[in-house]
């Protein structure tokens, strides 16, 4: 069976890919901070009769990294065939202009969404190779390439993901190396970043499809819109 890292697994995106891929039998390895959810949600997986590994941990600390890809490792054989990046901090909630953001708010949001996506990405590089259909995804944001306001620092960590991701689809021809901007989702990080809009929004399942045609079509390594991807474009 494949094997997929998904980061931020417990709930939102994460939850959602985790539960289609799943579905189409697919081992996983979960991550996310908090324990709870995280096992809730993979003993819901498992009933599904995947095989599943749920990790609770910080993706920005190196060893939890190193478990996550271990524990894949195993999974597979010594194959790795899908990686997602999913785990992402804000700077600061709710979001704040650049002239209230602190250093330190900055400096989480680059460590979370830039450094630990790199350093994953790189632990796992090895086992990737060995996949025949192996593929990265970087979860985005139109944050990345628009200029809204209170966005700037998690907009700015964002735009450096996508440019990790487009380097590194040049650098590893034989892989798969997706930046997917998803849209506006209903999620938790949606809410702790703007919790006065209560605006309806679509809920995390309805861009799965998108990443699956991802995986199914294999597209060249760039960057893609989720609502383009669904809609056929």
């Amino acid at each position: 069976m494949p094997v997929a890292i998904i980061t931020g697994a417990s709930k939102g995106l994460g939850r959602a890919l985790a539960g289609a891929l799943a579905a189409r039998g697919w081992d996983l390895v979960l991550d996310a901070r908090d324990p709870g959810p995280l096992a809730g949600t993979a003993e819901g997986l498992a009933a599904l009769g995947t095989r599943v590994t749920a990790l609770p941990g910080d993706v920005t600390e190196a060893g939890h990294r190193t478990e996550l890809v271990e524990s894949a490792r195993e999974l597979g054989g010594g194959v790795v065939d899908l990686l997602v990046h999913n785990a992402s901090a804000l700077g600061a909630e709710p979001l704040v202009p650049l002239a209230a953001l602190t250093t330190e708010g900055l400096r989480r949001a680059l460590e979370v969404n830039v450094v630990a996506a790199h350093g994953l990405v790189r632990r796992a590089l090895p086992l990737l190779r060995e996949s025949p259909v192996g593929a990265v995804v970087a979860v985005s944001s139109d944050a990345a390439v628009e200029a809204y306001g209170t966005w700037g620092g998690y907009g700015a960590s964002k735009a450096a993901l996508d440019h990790l991701a487009a380097v590194l689809g040049v650098e590893e021809p034989g892989l798969r190396v997706w930046a997917v901007d998803p849209g506006d989702m209903a999620t938790d990080l949606y809410a702790a970043a703007v919790p006065e809009d209560e605006e309806p929004r679509p809920a995390p399942e309805s861009v799965v499809p998108a990443f699956l045609r991802l995986l199914d079509e294999r597209p060249p390594s760039g960057r893609y819109r989720a609502e383009g991807l669904v809609a056929g474009r």
